[in-house]
């Protein structure tokens, strides 16, 4: 299968199962990470979800080959490689190994948090090719990074070391060789333990807040705050702190 997929509790992991081709995407694996979101969206045992490659490295982009064969690799609503045009409303974390450039690149930009292993590269390298960055970067990489830093990568297209991407502010944890994916879940659980209504809200809110007018920033947090302070799940977190145990989270 294109895409292996796993879950660990109330975490998803989606493993690109491409290693023979880089993990480079064909309609396959566009549709494998689909529906991979989908399931995790839509299951309520689900809280976050990790994506991953198989074999030495995360993603190298778009599968050429099947391109040349006539495939195009997106997902109609969701974009190329089943993601970069609507990622999934619960968190996602991109667990990087390798290397994940061009189109693997913007992958793991339409992921909320990205884990990387200490040895892997970035790189949005299409102007080399004459080409440009369609599959998102050059909307999401100035928001991660700041801007010079940002414009610096993609007009020089080079290969960025995992390091500078930490200290740039793309990379959320640096891990070791071959422990991306550990270190990935170990996130992932840390956030499965919280209340899953206000982890999504929580994500919500600061993924579309950038493009509400500044009068009506609060107004429209409200909108999505309330239900969830109003929800089982806020009496419940209230109740386990006064009462010193773990919350027994619901869902509602």
């Amino acid at each position: 299968m294109s895409v292996l997929v796993e879950r660990h509790d109330r975490v998803l992991v989606a493993t690109i199962n491409r290693p023979e081709a880089r993990n480079a995407i064909n309609t396959a694996a566009a549709e494998g990470i689909a529906a991979a979101l989908t399931e995790l969206d839509e299951s309520d045992d689900l809280s976050v979800g990790v994506l991953t490659g198989a074999g030495k490295g995360f993603c190298a982009g778009m599968d050429l080959k099947a391109f040349l064969a006539g495939e195009r690799p997106a997902v109609p609503g969701r974009g190329f490689a089943g993601i970069v045009e609507r990622p999934p409303a619960k968190p996602l974390i991109a667990a990087v190994e390798g290397f994940a450039v061009a189109g693997g690149f913007e992958i793991a930009l339409a992921c909320d948090l990205i884990v990387a292993a200490e040895d892997a590269t970035f790189g949005l390298p299409e102007v080399r090719r004459g080409l440009l960055p369609g599959g998102g970067g050059l909307l999401r990489l100035p928001t991660r990074v700041p801007y010079a830093v940002a414009l610096e990568w993609i007009l020089t297209g080079r290969r960025v070391t995992a390091r500078e991407a930490h200290a740039a502010g793309l990379v959320s944890r640096l891990a070791g060789t071959g422990t991306a994916l550990a270190t990935a879940l170990d996130l992932a659980r840390e956030i499965a333990r919280n209340a899953p209504l206000a982890v999504r809200a929580a994500k919500r809110i600061v993924v579309e807040s950038p493009s509400w007018p500044a009068g009506e920033a609060f107004a429209r947090q409200r909108e999505i705050y309330e239900p969830v302070r109003s929800s089982q799940d806020a009496i419940e977190g209230a109740r386990a702190f006064t009462e010193k145990r773990e919350p027994n989270w619901r869902g509602a």
